[in-house]
C-alpha cells in the first residue's frame, strides 16, 4: 500500500526543493525527483500534472510555512519596530532551512519561462507587502517609525533588501549563515525608519 496522497506530495515537493538547492532548477527533472524520493516517475504524475505544478506547490508550501511563522508577529501587541525586527530575524532563519527556494525564485524558469509560476510568486509577494505596509502604518501611528514614511514604498524596499540578501546567499552557494545577517540588516534599516529624537 502506498503512502497517503498528501504525504507523498510533500515528499515530492521536498525532493524537488532539495534538488534545486543542489543542482539548480534546470536539472530538476521529474525523473530526478522520482529517484530522490525513491518512487517510479509515473507516480509523480499521479500527484502533479507537470514539473511546474510541483514548483508551484513548493512555492505555496514554503509561503504557507513562512506566513505561519510570521503571522503572529504582524498582529501581536508588542511595539511595531520590535515586531519588524523579529519578522526579519524569523524570515531569514526560515529561509535558511529552505535552500531550494532562492534557486527557484531567482531562476529563469520562474522569471521568463513560466507565467503561472511567476503569478504564484507575485501573489505571495503582494500578500507579504500588504502585511508589511500595514505594520509600518501601525508603527507610524504609535510613534515607533518616522511620520513621513511612505509605508508602501518602505515595505517594498525592506522586502527587496531581504530578497537581495537571500539572492547573495544563494549565489555564494550558502557559504555564510543567512540568519546571522538579521542583526546587521536591522542596524542598517533602523536609522532609516526611526523617528527623530
Amino acid at each position: 500500500m502506498g503512502k497517503p496522497t498528501e504525504e507523498r506530495k510533500a515528499e515530492i515537493v521536498q525532493g524537488a526543493l532539495e534538488l534545486a538547492a543542489e543542482h539548480g532548477v534546470k536539472k530538476v527533472t521529474t525523473q530526478a525527483i522520482a529517484d530522490r524520493v525513491g518512487i517510479a516517475q509515473p507516480t509523480i504524475f499521479r500527484h502533479f500534472k507537470s514539473r511546474d505544478a510541483i514548483f508551484g506547490a513548493a512555492i505555496n508550501l514554503v509561503a504557507d510555512g513562512l506566513f505561519a511563522a510570521l503571522d503572529g508577529l504582524f498582529t501581536a501587541k508588542a511595539p511595531a519596530d520590535e515586531r519588524l525586527q523579529q519578522i526579519i530575524t524569523r524570515q531569514l532563519a526560515f529561509v535558511s532551512r529552505q535552500r531550494g527556494v532562492p534557486r527557484l525564485i531567482f531562476s529563469d524558469r520562474l522569471h521568463s519561462e513560466s507565467p503561472k509560476l511567476k503569478a504564484v510568486v507575485r501573489k505571495v509577494m503582494d500578500r507579504y507587502t500588504t502585511r508589511m505596509s500595514a505594520l509600518l502604518a501601525e508603527g507610524i501611528e504609535s510613534g515607533r517609525f518616522r511620520p513621513d514614511l511612505d509605508t508602501d514604498a518602505a515595505a517594498r524596499y525592506i522586502i527587496a533588501l531581504i530578497q537581495g540578501l537571500i539572492a547573495r546567499w544563494s549565489i555564494f552557494d550558502f557559504e555564510f549563515p543567512l540568519d546571522a545577517e538579521a542583526e546587521p540588516l536591522w542596524q542598517f534599516l533602523w536609522p532609516l525608519l526611526a523617528p527623530e529624537g
